[in-house]
């Protein structure tokens, strides 16, 4: 199954969702960070809300970061996604270990940490892009994602995100859901919504069951009368080339490039998103820098 999202809607409008599977597009994470099993479902996760985050903008050139900095020892993870279902991340400690939980599942709010802030930027093209901050409630990433629906944009949501690593350390299943009520929703909807969470259990094994976003909506918001509106791919999709790195070596200063044009007789940067290298001999070096002059 490829990885995509649909967004649906009822026919009153009062409630949206929209549904995600992105089993390739964690394992495509896991492979270029070479992240462990924490790590893994922690960087699955974000990407995955990210991706969901990004197809709510509207413009063409909307973007989306995720960034949850918390007090375990993964201490950042960081995701940007566009509108049109590409997103890239990293997670600042790919190899992060801790036992596994009493229930038997990976730990990730312990690595993240409870005591921290989630920051969400959204750059809609203005002059300032948005800035929203909550704190995070367990680390465990859908939970402080609910939070921040709630306290920074005041909108009541339930966001399920997971992430199921295999045996040989690639993930097996991932994907996840956002829905949000609407204004107009009765107490006896969001009563017959809740009961149905309740019954599904977890996203990750709905998917390893072979159950599409299609198949999942049906199973929650089946007697919602649910349209589905648009179907949208997601893949992991990082957006470097030599000339954005150039033009961020412009920006260290003559000094700076003087200094490793001296010392390294050249350069090399890497991107973290996607791990690729870039490297400069001293004579590029020279180039960008009389390029300041």
């Amino acid at each position: 199954m490829n990885d995509y999202i649909i967004r649906a809607v009822d026919k009153d409008r009062k409630l949206r969702a929209f549904i995600a599977t992105t089993t390739h597009m964690a394992n495509e994470a896991h492979k270029i960070h070479k992240t462990l099993p924490i790590a893994t479902a922690a960087l699955g996760r974000t990407l995955t809300a990210a991706s969901i985050m990004g197809i709510m903008l509207k413009g063409e050139k909307d973007k989306i970061t995720l960034n949850f900095k918390g007090s375990g020892k993964i201490k950042s993870i960081l995701a940007v996604a566009n509108s049109y279902g590409k997103v890239k991340g990293y997670i600042s400690d790919p190899f992060v270990e801790l036992p596994l939980r009493e229930d038997g599942k990976l730990d990730v709010g312990g690595a993240v940490g409870s005591d921290g802030r989630l920051v969400v930027i959204k750059d809609l093209g203005l002059k300032e892009p948005y800035v929203g901050q909550s704190k995070l409630v367990n680390g465990e990433i859908a939970q402080d994602l609910t939070h921040y629906f709630a306290y920074s944009e005041q909108q009541p949501s339930s966001v399920a995100l997971g992430v199921l690593v295999d045996r040989d350390l690639s993930v097996k299943a991932s994907g996840g859901f956002i829905i949000q009520v609407l204004p107009g929703i009765t107490e006896e909807e969001i009563n017959k919504l809740e009961n149905n969470l309740m019954k599904i259990g977890s996203i990750s094994s709905l998917i390893d069951e072979g159950n599409s976003p299609e198949d999942i909506l049906n199973k929650i918001l089946g007697d919602f009368h649910m349209d589905i509106l648009d179907k949208v791919p997601v893949e992991f999709s990082c957006d470097c080339s030599i000339e954005r790195i150039k033009k961020a070596l412009s920006t260290v200063g003559k000094e700076e490039l003087q200094d490793m044009i001296d010392k390294d007789k050249g350069a090399e940067l890497l991107c973290h998103f996607c791990n690729t290298k870039y490297n400069f001999t001293d004579k590029e070096l020279e180039e960008i820098k009389e390029s300041l002059e």
